[in-house]
């Protein structure tokens, strides 16, 4: 990318944000310069931050927050991909992709997430209930120009990938932390 100095990846982030709509541009925010910084191509960057925005948004209006009426959302870069994860603490239904008719206003998130990525799962453990997703972050990577190899933990984006955000302790890839 001519003009732009590219760091080296920070390989993952975990923040924890207030359970209140203005988390949602945050929490988009911080996604987005942290994939711009690693050299993600503007259109990944793009979908990655609307697909956040979307789970993000889903656990405020849904969920329960964490403990200390929090939200954790996390994500880590590996080769040309992304994991993004949403924790909260849990909701009375589990979040699905939704078919709503064509005049509903609302209930497309999860179906736009689905179409946008790799693949997505949901996680219940102890604390809450975790929405996570992998999507593709092509990035420059150096003379190449390429940014492929395998996705995050070795993923294919096969839809049977998200085995370490299934672990109760695990979420995008890494360990819990204390909200």
């Amino acid at each position: 990318m001519p003009g732009r100095a590219v760091r080296e990846v920070r390989t993952s982030s975990v923040v924890h944000l207030p359970c209140a709509p203005a988390s949602v541009a945050l929490a988009r925010r911080a996604l987005s310069e942290d994939l711009r910084a690693v050299g993600v191509f503007d259109h990944a960057v793009r979908d990655a931050a609307l697909v956040i925005s979307e789970l993000l948004s889903n656990a405020i209006l849904h969920a329960y927050p964490l403990p200390g009426e929090r939200l954790q959302v996390a994500w880590a870069v590996d080769g040309s991909s992304v994991e993004v994860a949403v924790s909260d603490g849990g909701s009375p239904t589990v979040p699905h992709a939704g078919h709503p008719s064509p005049s509903s206003i609302s209930g497309r998130g999860l179906s736009i997430v689905e179409h946008l990525c790799q693949t997505w799962g949901v996680r219940a453990d102890e604390v809450g209930l975790t929405v996570w997703a992998v999507l593709a972050a092509p990035r420059d990577n150096g003379p190449s120009g390429r940014g492929d190899g395998p996705g995050p933990l070795g993923q294919s984006g096969n839809g049977d990938s998200g085995s370490a955000w299934r672990r109760a302790n695990v979420v995008a890839g890494l360990p819990k932390t204390a909200p």
